[in-house]
């Protein structure tokens, strides 16, 4: 078994870990850096809000080109990495009041096996490479996976499919 570091985490009374394989199906390339005010968990909101700080995602080169068109969404999904989470937490405790216990997957917990950030934020502006946004809930530094448009205001831009697949 390989190392996963955990930060700064601890399991609480009651709270239940397990052993995590070696991952050997999935290989992430993070596509930039997240800029937030935070520095540790204390600090930042359990849920982004879009009156919240102005934030910077920084987009790495050979990404930036894939902004093209984003600008013109008032709401984007921002998916990201959180890479100072334990990924060994089945059950957890989140009051740390040793009565309420849930399973990982009924949390919005970062402590998750594979810690996947997901939040809906406001699109300020895209300058170059950067965009500011108003709406996340994440650590400075934490590693950009994706950029998408709010599913709701987006519209396809391929033909439709065959009524067949539908």
């Amino acid at each position: 078994m390989s190392v996963v570091r955990q930060t700064g985490s601890v399991v609480r009374p009651g709270e239940k870990t397990v052993q995590i394989p070696d991952a050997a199906d999935a290989k992430l390339v993070f596509i930039g850096t997240i800029h937030t005010p935070w520095t540790d968990r204390a600090m930042c909101p359990r849920q982004g809000r879009h009156d919240g700080p102005d934030c910077r995602i920084e987009v790495f080169e050979p990404w930036a080109p894939a902004l093209s068109g984003l600008g013109a969404y008032d709401t984007i999904e921002v998916l990201y990495w959180l890479d100072r989470s334990r990924r060994d937490l089945v059950t957890q405790n989140p009051k740390g009041d040793g009565q309420n216990y849930y399973g990982t997957f009924a949390l919005r917990s970062p402590q998750r096996p594979n810690p996947i950030g997901t939040s809906l934020v406001r699109l300020v502006g895209i300058s170059g490479n950067i965009l500011t946004v108003r709406g996340l809930d994440c650590l400075d530094g934490t590693p950009l996976i994706d950029l998408k448009p709010d599913r709701c205001a987006f519209s396809p831009k391929a033909p439709d499919k065959p009524e067949a697949l539908l």
